[in-house]
Protein backbone atom coordinates (compact mmCIF):
# COMPACT_ATOMS: atom_id res chain seq x y z
CA UNK A 1 0.00 0.00 0.00
CA UNK A 2 1.09 3.73 -0.84
CA UNK A 3 2.11 5.60 1.91
CA UNK A 4 1.69 8.96 3.17
CA UNK A 5 5.17 10.27 2.13
CA UNK A 6 4.54 12.11 -0.78
CA UNK A 7 8.00 14.42 -1.44
CA UNK A 8 9.31 15.85 -5.23
CA UNK A 9 12.57 16.68 -6.35
CA UNK A 10 12.68 17.94 -10.15
CA UNK A 11 15.85 16.64 -11.19
CA UNK A 12 17.91 17.43 -13.99
CA UNK A 13 20.81 15.87 -16.66
CA UNK A 14 22.56 17.62 -18.92
CA UNK A 15 24.21 15.96 -21.92
CA UNK A 16 26.70 17.60 -24.22
CA UNK A 17 29.37 17.21 -26.35
CA UNK A 18 32.89 18.90 -25.73
CA UNK A 19 34.82 20.31 -29.11
CA UNK A 20 38.41 21.59 -27.37
CA UNK A 21 40.07 22.40 -24.14
CA UNK A 22 38.81 26.13 -24.19
CA UNK A 23 37.48 25.81 -20.40
CA UNK A 24 36.00 28.98 -20.83
CA UNK A 25 34.06 28.00 -23.52
CA UNK A 26 32.78 24.84 -22.23
CA UNK A 27 31.81 26.22 -18.78
CA UNK A 28 29.29 28.75 -20.70
CA UNK A 29 28.51 26.06 -23.01
CA UNK A 30 27.47 23.64 -19.47
CA UNK A 31 25.72 27.21 -17.99
CA UNK A 32 23.29 28.05 -20.56
CA UNK A 33 21.96 24.15 -20.37
CA UNK A 34 21.73 24.23 -16.80
CA UNK A 35 20.27 27.92 -17.07
CA UNK A 36 17.49 26.24 -19.22
CA UNK A 37 17.19 23.11 -16.81
CA UNK A 38 16.48 26.45 -14.20
CA UNK A 39 13.79 28.00 -16.15
CA UNK A 40 11.95 25.23 -16.16
CA UNK A 41 12.06 24.53 -12.23
CA UNK A 42 14.53 22.21 -11.53
CA UNK A 43 15.93 21.74 -8.44
CA UNK A 44 19.01 19.52 -9.05
CA UNK A 45 21.65 19.14 -11.75
CA UNK A 46 24.16 16.01 -12.71
CA UNK A 47 26.85 17.56 -15.30
CA UNK A 48 29.11 14.51 -16.95
CA UNK A 49 32.48 13.62 -16.05
CA UNK A 50 35.38 16.05 -16.81
CA UNK A 51 32.60 18.60 -18.73
CA UNK A 52 35.83 21.23 -18.42
CA UNK A 53 37.94 19.58 -21.48
CA UNK A 54 38.38 16.76 -23.95
CA UNK A 55 38.45 13.74 -22.46
CA UNK A 56 42.76 13.68 -22.08
CA UNK A 57 43.01 10.53 -21.35
CA UNK A 58 43.04 8.41 -24.62
CA UNK A 59 46.95 8.45 -24.60
CA UNK A 60 49.25 9.15 -21.84
CA UNK A 61 50.57 12.86 -21.95
CA UNK A 62 52.20 14.66 -19.07
CA UNK A 63 51.48 18.19 -20.67
CA UNK A 64 47.64 16.84 -19.62
CA UNK A 65 48.71 17.72 -16.23
CA UNK A 66 48.59 21.35 -17.11
CA UNK A 67 44.52 20.88 -17.54
CA UNK A 68 44.04 19.96 -13.51
CA UNK A 69 43.12 22.79 -10.93
CA UNK A 70 43.22 23.06 -7.37
CA UNK A 71 39.91 22.71 -5.11
CA UNK A 72 38.79 25.80 -5.20
CA UNK A 73 40.28 27.32 -7.89
CA UNK A 74 38.29 28.93 -11.27
CA UNK A 75 35.80 26.08 -11.52
CA UNK A 76 34.49 25.44 -8.42
CA UNK A 77 34.61 29.78 -8.21
CA UNK A 78 32.71 29.68 -11.36
CA UNK A 79 30.55 26.82 -11.00
CA UNK A 80 29.03 27.87 -7.15
CA UNK A 81 28.75 31.29 -8.53
CA UNK A 82 26.19 29.43 -10.94
CA UNK A 83 24.44 27.45 -8.44
CA UNK A 84 23.89 30.49 -6.43
CA UNK A 85 22.98 32.51 -9.11
CA UNK A 86 19.96 29.87 -9.75
CA UNK A 87 19.25 28.28 -6.70
CA UNK A 88 19.73 24.75 -7.31
CA UNK A 89 21.77 22.09 -6.05
CA UNK A 90 24.52 21.75 -9.05
CA UNK A 91 27.05 18.52 -9.31
CA UNK A 92 30.15 19.25 -11.24
CA UNK A 93 33.39 17.25 -12.42
CA UNK A 94 36.61 18.53 -12.54
CA UNK A 95 40.26 17.14 -13.48
CA UNK A 96 42.04 18.24 -9.64
CA UNK A 97 45.52 19.00 -8.62
CA UNK A 98 45.82 18.17 -4.95
CA UNK A 99 49.56 19.06 -4.95
CA UNK A 100 52.34 18.47 -7.31
CA UNK A 101 52.32 14.84 -8.69
CA UNK A 102 48.91 13.76 -7.00
CA UNK A 103 45.64 14.42 -8.92
CA UNK A 104 42.28 13.17 -8.77
CA UNK A 105 38.74 12.88 -10.86
CA UNK A 106 36.81 14.80 -8.77
CA UNK A 107 33.20 15.75 -8.37
CA UNK A 108 32.52 19.10 -6.78
CA UNK A 109 28.62 19.34 -5.16
CA UNK A 110 27.19 22.72 -4.57
CA UNK A 111 24.08 23.55 -2.48
CA UNK A 112 22.31 26.87 -3.31
CA UNK A 113 25.08 28.81 -2.62
CA UNK A 114 29.03 29.31 -3.98
CA UNK A 115 30.14 27.12 -0.66
CA UNK A 116 30.83 23.37 -1.38
CA UNK A 117 28.84 21.36 -0.01
CA UNK A 118 31.12 18.60 -0.41
CA UNK A 119 33.61 16.84 -3.17
CA UNK A 120 34.01 12.78 -3.72
CA UNK A 121 37.28 11.80 -5.57
CA UNK A 122 36.84 8.84 -7.78
CA UNK A 123 37.36 5.19 -6.17
CA UNK A 124 37.94 3.13 -8.83
CA UNK A 125 40.50 3.52 -12.08
CA UNK A 126 40.16 2.31 -15.00
CA UNK A 127 43.52 1.30 -16.99
CA UNK A 128 42.28 -0.06 -20.58
CA UNK A 129 43.12 1.22 -24.31
CA UNK A 130 42.02 5.26 -24.88
CA UNK A 131 41.13 5.34 -20.74
CA UNK A 132 44.40 5.42 -19.30
CA UNK A 133 43.09 7.17 -16.63
CA UNK A 134 45.69 5.13 -13.58
CA UNK A 135 48.55 7.63 -15.72
CA UNK A 136 46.55 10.71 -14.61
CA UNK A 137 44.16 9.73 -11.26
CA UNK A 138 45.38 8.96 -7.90
CA UNK A 139 42.66 6.58 -6.37
CA UNK A 140 40.32 8.40 -4.32
CA UNK A 141 40.22 8.44 0.09
CA UNK A 142 37.53 9.70 0.86
CA UNK A 143 35.64 6.29 1.04
CA UNK A 144 31.93 6.17 0.14
CA UNK A 145 30.13 8.73 2.52
CA UNK A 146 26.93 10.96 0.59
CA UNK A 147 26.86 14.55 0.05
CA UNK A 148 23.73 16.61 2.84
CA UNK A 149 22.36 18.92 0.60
CA UNK A 150 19.33 20.37 0.85
CA UNK A 151 17.43 18.55 -1.27
CA UNK A 152 18.54 15.15 0.46
CA UNK A 153 21.56 12.88 0.50
CA UNK A 154 23.32 12.38 -2.36
CA UNK A 155 25.71 9.16 -3.17
CA UNK A 156 27.88 10.44 -6.03
CA UNK A 157 30.20 8.16 -7.63
CA UNK A 158 31.87 8.86 -11.10
CA UNK A 159 31.92 6.56 -14.40
CA UNK A 160 33.93 3.38 -13.64
CA UNK A 161 32.57 3.47 -10.19
CA UNK A 162 29.13 2.31 -11.94
CA UNK A 163 30.56 -0.90 -12.14
CA UNK A 164 30.94 -2.07 -8.89
CA UNK A 165 27.67 -2.82 -6.89
CA UNK A 166 29.53 -2.62 -3.76
CA UNK A 167 29.81 0.91 -3.94
CA UNK A 168 26.64 1.49 -4.84
CA UNK A 169 25.42 -0.44 -1.48
CA UNK A 170 27.74 1.52 0.51
CA UNK A 171 26.33 4.95 -0.29
CA UNK A 172 22.81 3.34 0.30
CA UNK A 173 23.16 2.23 3.50
CA UNK A 174 25.32 5.73 4.35
CA UNK A 175 22.01 7.03 3.99
CA UNK A 176 22.24 7.83 0.04
CA UNK A 177 18.97 8.95 -1.61
CA UNK A 178 20.31 9.29 -4.95
CA UNK A 179 22.61 7.80 -6.46
CA UNK A 180 24.74 9.77 -9.39
CA UNK A 181 26.78 9.11 -12.05
CA UNK A 182 28.49 11.63 -13.91
CA UNK A 183 30.14 9.88 -16.85
CA UNK A 184 32.45 9.63 -20.12
CA UNK A 185 31.96 6.37 -22.10
CA UNK A 186 31.59 5.27 -25.39
CA UNK A 187 32.83 2.75 -28.53
CA UNK A 188 35.78 2.25 -30.38
CA UNK A 189 34.54 2.89 -33.81
CA UNK A 190 36.26 -0.82 -34.74
CA UNK A 191 33.87 -2.66 -32.95
CA UNK A 192 30.60 -3.99 -34.89
CA UNK A 193 27.32 -2.90 -34.28
CA UNK A 194 26.11 -6.12 -32.02
CA UNK A 195 29.80 -5.42 -29.65
CA UNK A 196 28.64 -1.90 -29.34
CA UNK A 197 24.97 -3.26 -28.68
CA UNK A 198 25.93 -5.48 -25.98
CA UNK A 199 28.37 -3.45 -24.29
CA UNK A 200 25.86 -0.66 -23.79
CA UNK A 201 23.19 -2.88 -22.80
CA UNK A 202 25.85 -3.72 -20.01
CA UNK A 203 25.72 -0.37 -19.38
CA UNK A 204 22.71 0.46 -18.91
CA UNK A 205 21.95 -2.72 -16.98
CA UNK A 206 23.99 -2.38 -14.27
CA UNK A 207 23.20 0.66 -13.31
CA UNK A 208 19.56 0.41 -12.96
CA UNK A 209 20.35 -2.71 -10.98
CA UNK A 210 21.73 -0.44 -8.24
CA UNK A 211 18.83 0.99 -8.43
CA UNK A 212 16.92 -2.13 -8.10
CA UNK A 213 18.99 -3.38 -5.60
CA UNK A 214 19.02 -0.28 -3.55
CA UNK A 215 15.60 0.79 -4.02
CA UNK A 216 16.83 4.14 -4.52
CA UNK A 217 16.94 6.66 -8.34
CA UNK A 218 20.00 6.71 -10.38
CA UNK A 219 21.00 9.82 -12.29
CA UNK A 220 23.12 9.14 -14.87
CA UNK A 221 25.01 11.65 -17.64
CA UNK A 222 27.42 10.78 -20.15
CA UNK A 223 29.00 12.39 -22.86
CA UNK A 224 28.61 12.47 -26.77
CA UNK A 225 30.27 13.00 -30.05
CA UNK A 226 33.45 12.17 -31.31
CA UNK A 227 36.91 12.30 -29.75
CA UNK A 228 39.68 12.39 -31.59
CA UNK A 229 42.68 10.51 -29.70
CA UNK A 230 45.88 13.23 -29.34
CA UNK A 231 48.14 10.37 -31.44
CA UNK A 232 45.84 9.99 -34.43
CA UNK A 233 42.76 11.95 -35.26
CA UNK A 234 41.32 9.25 -37.58
CA UNK A 235 40.99 6.87 -34.08
CA UNK A 236 39.29 8.25 -31.02
CA UNK A 237 35.96 7.37 -28.82
CA UNK A 238 32.40 8.01 -29.77
CA UNK A 239 30.80 8.61 -26.79
CA UNK A 240 27.59 7.06 -26.44
CA UNK A 241 25.12 9.62 -24.81
CA UNK A 242 22.12 7.76 -23.92
CA UNK A 243 22.14 9.62 -20.30
CA UNK A 244 19.67 8.46 -18.11
CA UNK A 245 17.18 8.72 -15.38
CA UNK A 246 15.79 5.85 -13.46
CA UNK A 247 13.52 5.19 -10.26
CA UNK A 248 13.79 2.89 -7.75
CA UNK A 249 12.83 0.12 -9.35
CA UNK A 250 15.21 0.22 -12.52
CA UNK A 251 12.41 2.04 -14.30
CA UNK A 252 13.72 4.49 -16.83
CA UNK A 253 12.14 7.64 -16.62
CA UNK A 254 14.27 9.18 -19.29
CA UNK A 255 17.25 9.04 -21.46
CA UNK A 256 18.88 11.15 -24.04
CA UNK A 257 19.57 10.26 -27.85
CA UNK A 258 22.89 9.17 -28.98
CA UNK A 259 24.03 11.71 -30.08
CA UNK A 260 22.52 15.04 -29.63
CA UNK A 261 23.09 17.52 -27.20
CA UNK A 262 20.15 17.33 -24.53
CA UNK A 263 19.05 18.34 -21.32
CA UNK A 264 16.65 15.63 -19.90
CA UNK A 265 14.12 16.75 -16.83
CA UNK A 266 11.99 14.25 -14.29
CA UNK A 267 10.02 15.26 -11.32
CA UNK A 268 11.03 12.50 -9.42
CA UNK A 269 8.51 10.87 -6.72
CA UNK A 270 10.93 10.60 -3.37
CA UNK A 271 7.79 8.99 -1.37
CA UNK A 272 7.56 6.34 -3.89
CA UNK A 273 11.49 5.47 -2.83
CA UNK A 274 10.16 5.37 0.59
CA UNK A 275 6.72 2.86 -0.17
CA UNK A 276 9.94 0.39 -2.55
CA UNK A 277 11.86 -0.20 0.59
CA UNK A 278 8.74 -1.07 2.74
CA UNK A 279 7.20 -3.60 0.17
CA UNK A 280 10.90 -4.41 -0.69
CA UNK A 281 12.88 -4.62 2.54
CA UNK A 282 16.66 -5.66 0.75
CA UNK A 283 18.59 -4.48 3.93
CA UNK A 284 16.50 -6.28 6.46
CA UNK A 285 17.09 -9.55 4.92
CA UNK A 286 20.65 -9.14 4.06
CA UNK A 287 22.70 -12.04 5.42
CA UNK A 288 25.37 -9.37 6.97
CA UNK A 289 26.79 -12.42 8.89
CA UNK A 290 27.72 -14.83 5.91
CA UNK A 291 29.36 -11.63 3.59
CA UNK A 292 32.69 -11.66 5.57
CA UNK A 293 34.47 -12.87 2.33
CA UNK A 294 33.35 -10.43 0.09
CA UNK A 295 36.53 -7.96 1.60
CA UNK A 296 39.35 -10.53 -0.52
CA UNK A 297 40.32 -9.97 -3.67
CA UNK A 298 39.33 -13.64 -4.56
CA UNK A 299 38.23 -16.73 -2.89
CA UNK A 300 40.82 -19.16 -3.96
Amino acid sequence: MPTNNSKTLSIGVVQQSVAGNDKQQNWQKSAQMVRQLASQGCQCVLLQELHSTLYFCQNEDVNAFDLAEPIPGAATEFFGQLAAELNIVLVTSLFEKRASGLYHNTAVVFDRSTEMAGIYRKMHIPDDPGFYEKFYFTPGDMGFKPIETSVGKLGVLVCWDQWYPEAARLMAMAGADILFYPTAIGWDPNDDDAEKHRQHGAWHTIQRSHAVANSVPVVVANRTGFEASPDDPNVGIQFWGQSFIAGPQGEVLAQASVDEEQTLMVELDLGRTEDIKRIWPYFRDRRIDAYDELTKRWRD
